[in-house]
């Protein structure tokens, strides 16, 4: 797996928060597997969970409108 940028914000944070892999595990609620899918750039993750972590560093993911621009 590849790291995404997603995945090194994650990762980032964690660090910033002086937390290991098991005490982000812990402390969101979610496996130390999913943790560690998750900083490895792991593709298809469950939003819920992912949210559980990202919430300890005041974020969320969620849907964003895609706009087209129209190059004509």
């Amino acid at each position: 797996m590849e790291q995404t940028v997603f995945s090194q914000y994650v990762k980032s944070m964690r660090k910033q928060y002086n937390l290991t892999q098991i005490e982000l595990s812990e402390k969101s609620g979610v496996g130390l597997r999913f943790v560690r899918e998750l900083e490895q750039g792991k593709q298809t993750l469950r939003l819920d969970k992912v949210n559980q972590i990202l919430n300890l560093f005041g974020s969320e993911a969620g849907v964003t409108p895609i706009t087209k621009n129209d190059e004509t």
